[in-house]
C-alpha cells in the first residue's frame, strides 16, 4: 500500500503538503506547479486515499472527458474533480475513473451513478444515459433538459468584466478565448465568446478586429497576444478579457516582452481563478469560479438522483470579480 510519506520523498515536498493537498486542506496555500507534482506522484504509484479503503456505501464513475496528461496540465477540471472528490470521501463513496475512449467499460461495471467532466459528445451521453439514469454533467456546453447539470453562467461572468471595463470608460475591447471542443472533429463556438459579442454589439462597441480565437493554453495566449500586437500595432484595445486564467497569463506575457504596460497602456481580466493568477506580476484580475464547489454540488445532486428524485436539475455557480494589479 502506498503511503503519504512515499509520495512526498518522490515528490520532494513535505508529508503535511502531501496530507494538505490530496485531502483538499488548504490547499490555495500551494502553488499549481506543487500541486501538479503531488497529483502526478500519487497518480504514477496509484495511491489510494484510505477513506475510500473501507467500507462505502457504493460506487460512483467519473467520465472523463480529457486524456490523464490533458487534465494534469489543466488545474480548473482538477480543481472541480478535488471537490468530487473531497465530498464522495464524506458519504464514503467508492470513486472509479474512466476516459471517454473506454466508456464501453462501464457497461459491466456495477456502480451507482456516473459524473461526466469535461468535454464530451452529447451522443455518447445519450447511449450511457441506457446504462444509468444517474447522470451529473459538469461545466456542460449544451443547455439540456434531460440530465442534471453544474455549470458556471458564463455569460453573466463576461458581463461583469465588460461592465468594469465600461465603467472605466474602455471603449475598444478585445477578447483572446478559445473553441469548445467536443470531440476530435467538432467544435463550437464557446459561450464566453458569444456573451462578449453579443453584450458588445448591444453597446455599438464591437470589433470583429479584436477577437482572436485558440485554444484554452498559456502558449496559445501567449501567440494570440503576440498576433494582435503585430496586426493591430497602435490601434491595439486598451483593455482584454481573456476566455480563461491560462490564456491570460500567456497574453501578460506576451505584452511585457512587447514593452506593453499593464495596466497603463493594455487592462486584463482572465476568468477561473486559478492559484498562480495573484502571484504572478502583474497579479492577474480575473472571475472567480468556485470549481471545488462545483464538483461537491455534482455529488449532492447525484446523491438526490440515487434517492430517487427524476425531475433534473441544474446548478448555476455564483462567480465573483476580483479586481488585483492587471487592470484598474
Amino acid at each position: 500500500m502506498v503511503t503519504i510519506k512515499e509520495i512526498a520523498q518522490k515528490a520532494g515536498v513535505s508529508i503535511s503538503t502531501v496530507s494538505r493537498v490530496l485531502n483538499n486542506e488548504h490547499s490555495r496555500l500551494f502553488s499549481d506547479e506543487t500541486k501538479r507534482k503531488i497529483f502526478k506522484t500519487a497518480k504514477d504509484l496509484s495511491y489510494q486515499k484510505k477513506s475510500f479503503q473501507g467500507l462505502t456505501t457504493y460506487k460512483v464513475v467519473i467520465l472523463h472527458g480529457y486524456n490523464e496528461q490533458e487534465e494534469l496540465e489543466n488545474f480548473y477540471y482538477m480543481s472541480i474533480k478535488s471537490g468530487i472528490e473531497n465530498r464522495c470521501r464524506h458519504h464514503s463513496i467508492q470513486i472509479t475513473e474512466c476516459f471517454q475512449n473506454n466508456y464501453k467499460s462501464l457497461i459491466d461495471t456495477n456502480f451507482k451513478g456516473l459524473i461526466i467532466l469535461g468535454r464530451y459528445d452529447l451522443n455518447l451521453v445519450k447511449e450511457i444515459h441506457s446504462i444509468t439514469k444517474n447522470i451529473v454533467i459538469l461545466d456542460a456546453p449544451y443547455d439540456e433538459e434531460e440530465y442534471d447539470l453544474v455549470v458556471v453562467n458564463l455569460e453573466r461572468a463576461t458581463k461583469k468584466v465588460l461592465d468594469y471595463f465600461l465603467d472605466k470608460g474602455h471603449k475598444n475591447i478585445g477578447y483572446i478565448g478559445g473553441n469548445v471542443v467536443l470531440n476530435d472533429k467538432e467544435s463550437i463556438m464557446d459561450q464566453r465568446e458569444i456573451a462578449f459579442r453579443r453584450y458588445l454589439e448591444e453597446k455599438g462597441l464591437f470589433n470583429e478586429l479584436f477577437i482572436y480565437i485558440g485554444t484554452f493554453s498559456v502558449n496559445d495566449g501567449y501567440l494570440l497576444m503576440k498576433k494582435a500586437i503585430r496586426e493591430l500595432g497602435k490601434k491595439l484595445p486598451t483593455a482584454f478579457f481573456a476566455g480563461s486564467d491560462t490564456i491570460a497569463i500567456g497574453a501578460l506575457r506576451a505584452l511585457l516582452e512587447e514593452g506593453i504596460a499593464v495596466p497603463n497602456r493594455v487592462n486584463l481580466i482572465g476568468i477561473n481563478d486559478i492559484n498562480i493568477s495573484k502571484y504572478i506580476y502583474p497579479s492577474l484580475s480575473t472571475i472567480k469560479v468556485n470549481t471545488e464547489a462545483m464538483g461537491e454540488t455534482a455529488v449532492d445532486l447525484l446523491l438526490e438522483r440515487i434517492d430517487g428524485r427524476k425531475i433534473p436539475k441544474k446548478v448555476y455557480m455564483a462567480t465573483e470579480l476580483i479586481i488585483r494589479n492587471s487592470s484598474f
